[in-house]
């Protein structure tokens, strides 16, 4: 964990939710943790106090003023974004196409345009905008092949103290000319934006293959000899999202067992790798993603968007092979940058696998699950003394509909599942980023 000696500066005041473990490994009852009326108190970007409003009051410096957000708020640890395309912001909502189809028609020529600085500036500053005023605080971001798009996130990202992963895609094939990289330059490019913005600050650099289809099997090898180089950096690619995707890269890589063995030939599956969707794997590839500790993000707007399929989450984290599961919005597949919307579809996508993701379950894939998956749950996640100060605060009466439902919910567990089907954006009240407000709704 970060530092715990910080003097508090400021203190919030609420009910609120965390979690101190796994609920889908230890059960709900001893993993979540509900107060009816808490304070969070943080100074020097941390949380330094955390508990029952009575206990903690008595323990801040005095003349400390606490912002009170009320009975009907819910305070929590920031939400975590495992896997979205930054640069797919302009083209969200994109008609009509599946998976590959929709990489050639709307993708890859939106992607041509962050050859320009100052156009990829301007969506990086929209891009963290939405994702703060939807309260999440934690990004694992694609950025496009040229290393300029990953300065423009970064740049906007540590203007606001975010704590961002992000890398450059590396495509040497299977794409438009315009979007090509080479072996060799995707490693260069790569390295040189590792020593320029890796560690620095809350900056998080990602080795990003697109998918194994656009690399070459000496692409592939290079990412994995890069990432020894710099082994605590990040991985992010694509795994079997698509049945025709899955067959395409058995057609590609015919000496391999499937396409999850193509990456983990080349060493790119290890703690801190970052496989978005994951619906269609083997056991045999369940296993290895949980004997190497590489993560799945389960990505449900986007994949009923695109006609993908739909990820059934518990087997995935079955536990007798465990493997690290995170959300992700995958804009601009993804339909939302709501994070409350993304858990409606993935309690749907549950109900699809004949399975039932309770609201418990639910949020915390939403914070200490996806930092779980990313490695970062002793620094973001939860609410605890030494934690970063990253915080969302709900407003659990949104809407005139949540305002009156709500008023039939018999516990917090109704409550927190009524706020997953109906809410939305409008519910975040507050966002902060290393204990400062960077969101405030309008209107409060």
């Amino acid at each position: 964990m970060a530092q715990t000696n910080a003097t508090p500066t400021a203190a919030i005041r609420g009910p609120a939710l965390t979690f101190t473990g796994d609920p889908f490994k230890d059960g709900i009852e001893s993993t979540m943790r509900y107060e009816s009326d808490a304070i969070v108190a943080f100074g020097d970007g941390v949380i330094t106090h955390f508990g029952a409003a009575d206990k903690v009051k008595s323990e801040l410096p005095a003349g400390l003023q606490v912002r009170e957000y009320g009975p009907d708020s819910l305070i929590s640890a920031g939400f975590l974004d495992s896997h979205v395309h930054f640069p797919q912001t302009p083209m969200i909502a994109a008609f009509g196409e599946q998976l590959l189809d929709w990489l050639n028609k709307y993708t890859f020529p939106t992607e041509r345009k962050y050859a320009d600085k100052a156009f990829a500036s301007s969506v990086a500053r929209v891009f963290l905008d939405e994702c703060l005023k939807n309260g999440i605080t934690t990004s694992c971001v694609y950025c496009t092949v040229f290393p300029q798009s990953v300065d423009a996130l970064f740049e906007e990202a540590e203007r606001l103290g975010m704590r961002i992963a992000a890398g450059k895609v590396l495509m040497n094939r299977n794409a438009p000319d315009y979007l090509l990289d080479t072996t060799q330059s995707g490693y260069d490019d790569s390295k040189a934006l590792i020593r320029k913005w890796h560690g620095r600050g809350r900056i998080m650099y990602a080795i990003t293959p697109r998918f194994a289809p656009t690399s070459t099997d000496d692409q592939l090898q290079s990412a994995g000899e890069l990432w020894s180089e710099f082994p605590d950096c990040y991985m992010q690619t694509h795994v079997s999202e698509n049945v025709d995707e899955v067959a395409w890269v058995k057609s590609l890589f015919p000496d391999r067992k499937g396409y999850l063995d193509v990456y983990d030939h080349h060493k790119l599956c290890r703690p801190r790798a970052v496989f978005g969707h994951g619906i269609h794997l083997t056991d045999e590839e369940l296993h290895t993603m949980h004997s190497t500790g590489s993560a799945i993000s389960h990505c449900p707007t986007s994949n009923f968007f695109l006609g993908s399929g739909y990820l059934d989450v518990f087997r995935a984290m079955d536990p007798s092979r465990p493997a690290r599961v995170g959300l992700g919005t995958d804009l601009g597949a993804g339909t939302s940058f709501s994070i409350l919307l993304t858990l409606n579809e993935a309690y749907k996508a549950a109900q699809l696998n004949g399975k039932k993701l309770t609201a418990a379950h639910a949020y915390y894939l939403a914070t200490r699950g996806t930092a779980h998956a990313m490695y970062i749950d002793d620094k973001v996640g939860s609410l605890a003394p030494g934690m970063e100060a990253d915080i969302v605060v709900l407003d659990m009466k949104s809407t005139p509909i949540i305002d009156y439902r709500m008023q039939f919910v018999e516990d917090i567990h109704e409550a927190l599942f009524v706020q997953m089907t109906l809410g939305d954006d409008r519910a975040v009240q507050a966002t902060y980023v290393a204990g400062t407000l960077r969101h405030e709704r309008h209107g409060d």
